[in-house]
């Protein structure tokens, strides 16, 4: 798993190594432009909306919430990918940041139309994610959503068969959602629903 210091040394090409696996169809960004799709479509039915993302990036779905009109804070620990991300966006609050420590102050007590993630947290173990989400639900607006697009499985032995297809390039470090799994630990947290988008990407959406 990388650290902060390899994505500040990746963060140049990681939008190029993105779409690399998006267009082979291949782990572990099968199904990137339709999860990052998917969740621009749904925030975009509230207008001027507050938004919070987490593990922003280089701001490819950021900046196109941004630019619709959309009030953005995000979150995120690489200080390279969020000095690409500040020219794209200069009037959004980004904040440095590692999330795997909780939250920052900064949004603590602000309230948010909609929270997305999108391939971020598979960095938290699966006990991790669980309190990250209870940590995140403070900040909900009444109706709003989570919206979470991330390398994801049905099953577990959906993850196992892709895991052995790519073996090659696998990585061991991260902690990919299994959506069965994943939905039954959120059981009389908060709703959820999960819609596979690809072989091993997918979006949950949390609401209260």
């Amino acid at each position: 798993m990388l650290n902060k210091q390899g994505f500040d040394l990746w963060a140049n090409d990681y939008d190029k190594t993105v779409q690399l696996s998006e267009e082979s169809n291949t782990y572990p960004f099968a199904g990137y432009k339709k999860v990052l799709g998917t969740i621009f479509n749904e925030v975009m039915q509230t207008p001027g909306s507050n938004v919070l993302d987490i593990g922003f990036g280089t701001g490819i779905l950021t900046q196109k919430l941004y630019e619709n009109g959309h009030h953005m804070d995000g979150i995120d620990f690489s200080a390279k990918m969020i000095e690409i991300a500040r020219k794209k966006m200069p009037a959004a609050n980004l904040i440095e940041f590692d999330f795997a420590m909780g939250l920052p102050v900064e949004v603590k007590g602000q309230k948010y139309d909609y929270i997305i993630s999108t391939y971020a947290l598979h960095h938290l173990t699966d006990e991790r994610k669980l309190e990250f989400i209870k940590d995140l639900l403070p900040l909900l607006k009444v109706g709003a959503k989570v919206f979470i697009g991330d390398i994801s499985f049905q099953t577990r032995a959906d993850l196992e068969e892709c895991k052995q297809e790519s073996i090659a390039y696998w990585d061991d470090d991260e902690y990919y959602f299994v959506a069965d799994e994943f939905m039954h630990s959120l059981n009389g947290i908060v709703q959820c629903e999960y819609y596979s988008m690809s072989h091993c990407g997918g979006v949950f959406i949390l609401s209260i």
